[in-house]
């Protein structure tokens, strides 16, 4: 316990001893810990929709509900038209996630799943999948999250252009469940090792995965430490697990395991804890609250990060008895615990902010246009250069004393390390309101309640440019005609009409910057500002980038301080913050 506390790894042996240890305040508060220091104050949750492909599967478990047979369902699949219709209001009500759940190769198992598919013309289920995935990515902007259960290299192979992430639950890595008399007996599927291949394979095709456990279908508390040890081992070579999702059984009506009990509150809190306290601070742990209603408070305690995808259109369709929270009551429920409910993607942040390395090239701009600066869902409309409003933070949360310190910091003038400032860039929640406030703060108490302008005219004298900045939809090569028109380069006599005509509607400063010109010197960045004060001598100058200034010193065999002072003395004002990258 004493390296959980540390946030060191558990050995094996370190873990499987947490069989034999109860539930303990201590045991609560050192994974609420571990959670803290990779995930702060943030809880998260996707924002998704339910779309149940086929409730036809070849497994019978026992516990299940979800799996029908043909004559109990009106078809045997959904079709294109109703798969669509649904992922656009799901869309239209804020999704980001279509979340594709089925039953595992119905058509190994029933004729009218066979016969279905080559009506829509497809030999397999997952062939319908990939199809119909790469749909709803294509006409709604929804990102598939695909459980498709087990797969083949080749499987996976084909849904990572439509899919962001997949999904595998292990339920259990212990072969005993699939015994006779066991939940998993006659079910193929939930066979470990086939479960456990399918993983591995996500893996070596670098597909952001979901897995987890199922508590309370008779595994031993320390089967269930096994399967956990399974999936972080797995995840120790591969690097692709995303999440560690420990869902609890629910006892179903028609199902073998209707008088099964179910687990106990303190039984989930110990699992969820022990989990975190095996994986440690950076993955993310999920509880579905769903399943446990009434108790959110005591889960994020356990050491919680996520909840997992929560739908606002649509039912839960794996345990349709138990509702989806509301998400402004789950966002409440949140802050109660002390933490800032903020949505993700079905990706996870630290994946989406690597897609060449996580994401096929067909899914990169999908996922960058539904993704903030930090891999976080776009929330909110807000766009940087158009909008007006501030977004406003409402999901609550707790200001930490660290932040505070360095809001302190800051106040009193003092330099603020790399990590100070990027801690500042990440908050979220009542964190981003306490730097706004912090910042309003330090404006009126640095510059008082007056803010000020200037009346100018930009002047960018040139855009051919011989850098190559990826980012740039300015600059121009000598013959560029793409984008924004031909290459240019001023005269003398334009700037100074443009400077003239500054000045006679009112302007009291000229800002001037252009392109890296492969012909301009030192003197070139002179004869301009001689050019502007020609024209107008009282006009302010507030001109050049780092990068031209760097230039003009460099053609002219001079240093740059050397060439400030010449610039100075021809009439240079104020240089520009801008483009100094």
């Amino acid at each position: 316990m004493n390296n959980a506390a540390a946030a060191i790894a558990l050995s094996r042996d370190e873990a499987l001893a947490l069989a034999e240890q109860p539930l303990s305040e201590a045991m609560l508060a050192r994974a609420a810990m571990i959670r803290d220091q990779g995930f702060g104050a943030n809880m998260t949750y996707s924002r998704k929709l339910f779309l149940p492909l086929t409730h036809l599967c070849r497994d019978v478990c026992h516990y299940c509900t979800f799996a029908q047979t043909p004559k109990h369902i009106p078809a045997p699949y959904m079709t294109e038209e109703q798969v669509l219709a649904s992922a656009r209001q799901g869309a239209a009500a804020g999704c980001k996630e279509a979340l594709f759940t089925l039953g595992e190769r119905p058509e190994l198992r029933y004729k009218a799943a066979r016969e279905a598919l080559q009506a829509m013309g497809f030999a397999t289920t997952l062939e319908y999948v990939a199809h119909i995935a790469g749909r709803v990515l294509a006409e709604t902007g929804l990102l598939p999250h695909i459980n498709a259960g087990c797969m083949s290299a080749e499987e996976i192979a084909m849904l990572r252009p439509v899919s962001a992430s997949m999904g595998i639950m292990l339920e259990s890595a212990s072969e005993r469940l699939c015994e006779k008399g066991m939940p998993h007996y006659g079910s193929p599927d939930k066979t470990p090792a086939r479960r456990i291949a399918t993983i591995r394979e996500a893996g070596i095709a670098k597909v952001p995965f979901t897995s987890g456990i199922l508590i309370g279908i008779g595994e031993t508390r320390r089967e269930r430490i096994e399967s956990l040890l399974v999936l972080r081992d797995l995840h120790a070579e591969y690097g692709h697990l995303q999440e560690i999702i420990v869902q609890n059984f629910r006892a179903k009506p028609g199902t073998k395991m209707v008088n099964a009990p179910e687990p106990d509150l303190e039984d989930m809190l110990w699992t969820l804890a022990v989990a975190r306290l095996i994986f440690g601070p950076q993955m993310s742990i999920q509880a579905p609250p769903n399943l446990s209603p009434g108790a959110l408070p005591q889960l994020v305690g356990a050491g919680i990060n996520d909840w997992g995808g929560v739908s606002p259109v649509t039912p839960d369709f794996v345990n349709p008895e138990a509702p989806w929270p509301e998400v402004t009551k789950l966002a409440r429920d949140t802050a109660a615990a002390g933490k800032h409910l903020e949505q993700r993607l079905t990706i996870y942040p630290d994946y989406a902010l690597e897609p060449a390395q996580w994401l096929d090239p067909a899914l990169h701009t999908a996922v960058l246009k539904l993704s903030d600066s930090n891999g976080f869902a776009r929330n909110d409309g807000w766009l940087a250069g158009r909008s007006t409003d501030r977004p406003l933070q409402v999901n609550g949360g707790a200001v930490t004393p660290e932040l505070e310190a360095v809001l302190a910091q800051a106040a009193a003038g003092e330099r603020l390390s790399e990590a100070q400032i990027v801690m500042l860039f990440n908050v979220r929640g009542a964190e981003f309101d306490r730097v706004c406030e912090a910042a309003d703060q330090l404006r009126a108490k640095s510059c008082g309640e007056h803010v000020t302008y200037v009346v100018n005219r930009n002047i960018n004298y040139t855009n051919i440019c011989y850098f190559k900045c990826q980012f740039c939809a300015f600059s121009k090569g000598k013959l560029s005609e793409n984008l924004r028109g031909r290459p240019y380069d001023l005269d003398s006599n334009e700037i100074g009409r443009r400077v003239s005509e500054a000045w006679q509607r009112g302007a009291t400063e000229v800002c001037m910057q252009g392109g890296i010109h492969p012909e301009y010197t030192g003197q070139t960045y002179l004869d301009i500002l001689d050019n502007v004060k020609a024209v107008a001598p009282d006009i302010h100058v507030h001109a050049f980038t780092p990068l031209e200034v760097w230039q003009g010193a460099e053609t002219l065999g001079l240093s740059v301080p050397e060439f400030l002072k010449q610039l100075k003395a021809h009439g240079l004002g104020t240089l520009p913050g801008t483009a100094a990258e």
